[in-house]
């Protein structure tokens, strides 16, 4: 049968999709920023336990984000997308009346899998609406950064000012603009499409499925999405530096929570630059070998993280030290991210897209969890600086293990 030809994405649909980028992807940075400072400034945690409740955030989302993905498909993406967005309306005001290890636990576990599935629907809102074109989704990364780039700034004021309550509420309300914007986004595969009868619903359609597991993880038979599984678990990794030790590390040089919201808005920044070009680079050089390079350098600036800092004599230096380390980690993390997503959205089907983005999202959760807890613990017993070149040294040693893969996938032809 002869394939339609595209006559490319609507400029409206586009644009309603990079609205909802702007606030759906801040939404993680808000509350990763805010649990350590809160947990330690407020609550006096260990960095162990920090790392342990940062890493409760992807707990749900490494078992269920495939299953997610696959509600994605089957029901509509905006459908599905809109009750998580939703839902962090309703844990956001609830995190200042917790003080307790366990209670914060559970409402992270909770919180962070709601903002999971909502970036990853607008992961896959983006894929289908700009058919895998590595220049739509490039400036789609380049909208979300804005949000990125605004949120972690007024959530850290808000902290100095206020307390948990003012940042936690301004949360709530970056959620609350999240979910009218994801309103105003089309449908791309509509229930219709997936041959759902809403006349015929069961209790059983909305459970988890094993042919679902089996058939995205199936797709890491395709060399180029195994590639970038992995290559994406390794660059998600330095997040989990950036959210636990990086941040009780700053916080121990004596920047405030705007200072340490500025550097997280920095790396956020620097990425929206890198991914406006993203397109470009990948239609002018080798995908893998661009993923294999961006990746190094994004380890290797987390990793030197106390030598950068080490470098300051006073707070203001030390800060502009690591403003600076977080600008060039953000280029190639911006440079990166769209390249990833659009290798991976041109390797399968139109109809896979939000299974691909369920596999992705299990990769990242894999290390969101496993890795933040290890990071803490490590601290807690080794040091505080020791800790970034243990677990940056680990993290090249992956890295390492990935290139030797890389020389088995196939070219790469972006669309």
């Amino acid at each position: 049968m002869k394939k339609e030809r595209s006559t490319g994405p609507r400029k409206k649909d586009l644009h309603a999709v990079y609205a909802f980028g702007i606030f759906s992807m801040a939404l993680i940075d808000i509350f990763v920023l805010l649990i350590p400072i809160f947990a330690k400034d407020t609550l006096g945690m260990s960095d162990g336990q920090i790392g342990t409740l940062v890493g409760a955030r992807s707990l749900l989302s490494l078992f269920l984000s495939i299953h997610g993905g696959a509600l994605m498909d089957r029901f509509g993406t905006r459908r599905i997308t809109l009750i998580f967005t939703g839902s962090v309306i309703l844990f956001g005001p609830l995190f200042p009346f917790l003080s307790t290890f366990w209670a914060l636990f559970l409402l992270q576990v909770l919180s962070g899998f709601a903002i999971s599935l909502g970036w990853s629907g607008a992961q896959t809102l983006i894929a289908r609406i700009a058919e895998g074109d590595a220049e739509y989704i490039g400036r789609f990364s380049t909208f979300a950064r804005i949000g990125t780039t605004i949120a972690p700034i007024f959530a850290g004021l808000l902290f100095d000012l206020g307390g948990a309550w003012l940042a936690y509420c301004f949360g709530t309300l970056w959620a609350v603009i999240a979910f009218f914007t994801l309103w105003r986004v089309p449908e791309p595969n509509p229930p219709e499409e997936t041959n759902t009868d809403k006349n015929s619903f069961r209790i059983s359609d909305i459970m988890p499925r094993l042919s679902d597991y089996t058939a995205t993880f199936a797709l890491m038979a395709i060399p180029a999405v195994a590639f970038t599984a992995i290559a994406m678990l390794v660059r998600n990794s330095t997040y989990g530096v950036q959210t636990t030790i990086y941040v009780t590390y700053a916080q121990d040089a004596g920047l405030t929570a705007t200072k340490i919201g500025l550097l997280f808005a920095a790396i956020e920044l620097a990425g929206a630059i890198g991914s406006w070009y993203s397109g470009r680079i990948m239609r002018s050089f080798d995908p893998i070998r661009v993923l294999m390079l961006t990746t190094f350098i994004t380890v290797t600036l987390v990793s030197a993280t106390p030598l950068i800092g080490g470098l300051g004599t006073t707070v203001w230096t030390i800060f502009a030290l690591l403003l600076i380390g977080q600008v060039f980690r953000g280029i190639t993390q911006g440079v990166s991210q769209p390249i990833l997503f659009s290798v991976q959205a041109i390797s399968v089907t139109r109809e896979q897209q939000g299974t691909v983005v369920g596999l992705r999202q299990t990769m990242n959760r894999l290390g969101g969890v496993i890795l933040p807890p290890i990071i803490g613990f490590v601290s807690d017993y080794y040091g505080r600086e020791e800790s970034f070149f243990i677990i940056g040294g680990g993290l090249l040693v992956l890295l390492f293990g990935l290139g030797l893969y890389s020389r088995f996938v196939p070219k790469i032809t972006p669309p």
